[in-house]
């Protein structure tokens, strides 16, 4: 047990190793495998395309430019217990699903959570824990697809996701984190930690993503890598 656990007494909380990590990835995948093979036998048989390898490219610089940014925060801002303001990455894995459709972009969150999960420092209060600190918060980002092809849906299909993923981290907050709230967070609000804990960063970062992307030179570029991109 203690070869893929170990108990952080400092954080009173346990910490997965490497070897653990490896582990549970492996597991995971091979479980997100098992469920992508019988989705795509099922589409398939019911006459939908394939993810094509275009399609793949695209994603796979997508989640790679995402995992490059989230190392970078913006302004050197740090939350204590996890997250920061980086510049767009949730903007690259949202575009996905905007350009591919849910299918394709739930798909590349879901890799993305898993990349987040093996790059950061993992407690482990609980398995729950675990999926709304990770698997659901950053899958979430993927539910931008459902605004393929709509009208501002790129803006609009970005801000439900961002929304989402901080509901997901704030549900997970109220369940096993109340209990590190700083202790000079003022009283009354004090209920409201984690929800003003995770929308402060997730907001902070949606509306820059947001004002950046509705400038008309970037707008332009991004229809040009929309072209490029469904070929």
């Amino acid at each position: 047990m203690n070869y893929f656990f170990i108990f952080d007494e400092e954080n009173g909380a346990w910490a997965m190793t490497q070897p653990g990590k490896v582990v549970m990835v492996l597991l995971i995948v091979v479980a997100m495998l098992l469920t992508i093979f019988i989705a795509d036998k099922k589409q398939r048989a019911e006459g939908d395309k394939k993810i094509s390898p275009r399609q793949l490219a695209f994603c796979g610089v997508s989640l790679a430019l995402a995992f490059v940014l989230s190392s970078i925060p913006f302004l050197k801002i740090h939350m204590p217990l996890g997250g920061s303001i980086t510049l767009f990455t949730m903007f690259m894995i949202c575009y996905t699903g905007y350009l591919f459709g849910a299918r394709v972009g739930l798909l590349t969150a879901f890799a993305y959570s898993m990349l987040q999960f093996w790059g950061n420092t993992t407690y482990i209060l609980s398995p729950f824990q675990v999926c709304c600190d990770y698997l659901f918060a950053f899958t979430a980002l993927g539910i931008a697809g459902l605004w393929m092809g709509k009208k501002h849906g790129e803006t609009i299909g970005f801000i439900v996701a961002c929304i989402l993923r901080g509901l997901f981290h704030t549900i997970g907050g109220y369940l096993y984190w109340m209990e590190y709230m700083p202790e000079d967070f003022p009283e009354k609000f004090a209920k409201l930690y984690p929800v003003i804990y995770n929308y402060s960063y997730i907001l902070a970062e949606m509306i820059l993503t947001v004002i950046v992307i509705n400038l008309p030179p970037v707008k332009k570029a991004l229809t040009q890598i929309a072209k490029t991109a469904k070929g």
